[in-house]
């Protein structure tokens, strides 16, 4: 299946101002653990930039469409920006607004214009991605798998054994009640103990990917505990599955937990929903 056709605006192009040329992204193999052919382009974007092949620092900028209704986003990578907008959202206006891969995609203006002035707006997020360390080819949430399917599953070694458990009393946990805002196919997980209230939320999330997010109590923080937190959440998905994460910069103590844990930094993101 060939990938589908987005708009790339390259900076120096000699083109005059707001003519736009669609250009189609060759195909190419995947390599084991990658978005499958078919997904989302944002997707296949990220899975390179995980194993190191970065779209060109050329201060371009290329559009592509929305993965969930009503959810939008910016996403950068070093000199080149994806904006994932829907068609009524004309490029000559982004042109306008000043959007460049070279910082121009995250000016403040520029989403405040999108979103509207009754529009949500994230924070702006470091963009993270680790792999998962479950039994492979085991259950999981997002491409080759659902959330349905990722109960408690034994691996062949003890070290592949899913250290989480279901924990639906945490439903209302705000980082639940965030996720169930802009993902899908959801799992709350969280250790067996029921007086513990960290949680990690694996679900489908940015592109379509596996997303995971998590929490841990104040009273245990400083520790190196989130790190085991997120070591063990990622038990919980197919070894080798990519995952992302999404943390605010200033959030440094869950920065320095998912480094530790494997993940490393590949962008930045940010979303917004405009008003019904």
């Amino acid at each position: 299946m060939q990938p589908m056709p987005h708009e790339d605006h390259r900076a120096g192009e000699d083109r005059p101002p707001g003519e736009h040329a669609l250009r189609e992204s060759p195909p190419r193999e995947s390599a084991p653990g990658d978005a499958p052919p078919g997904t989302h382009p944002l997707a296949r974007l990220i899975t390179d930039a995980s194993a190191g092949r970065f779209p060109a620092a050329d201060g371009g900028w290329r559009r592509v469409p929305p993965w969930r209704p009503g959810l939008e986003g910016i996403i950068a990578f070093t000199g080149h920006a994806v904006l994932a907008l829907a068609p009524d959202i004309a490029s000559e206006r982004l042109i306008d607004l000043g959007v460049d891969g070279f910082g121009g995609a995250h000016d403040p203006r520029l989403i405040t214009a999108l979103a509207g002035p009754d529009g949500w707006i994230d924070s702006l997020d470091v963009l993270m991605t680790g792999r998962g360390t479950g039994s492979a080819g085991g259950p999981g949430t997002g491409p080759g798998g659902s959330a349905g399917d990722l109960a408690d599953h034994r691996a062949a070694r003890a070290g592949d054994r899913a250290r989480l458990v279901d924990r639906p009393d945490l439903a209302a946990h705000h980082r639940a009640l965030f996720a169930a805002r802009i993902r899908d196919r959801f799992r709350i997980l969280g250790y067996p103990d029921p007086r513990r209230s960290a949680l990690a939320i694996v679900s489908t999330g940015l592109a379509g990917l596996t997303e995971l997010s998590f929490e841990l109590e104040p009273a245990r923080r400083g520790t190196g505990r989130g790190t085991a937190l997120i070591r063990d959440a990622l038990t919980a998905i197919p070894a080798g599955r990519l995952v992302v994460a999404a943390i605010a910069p200033g959030n440094a103590a869950s920065f320095r937990a998912a480094l530790a844990a494997g993940f490393s930094p590949v962008g930045s993101m940010q979303l917004f929903r405009r008003a019904v």
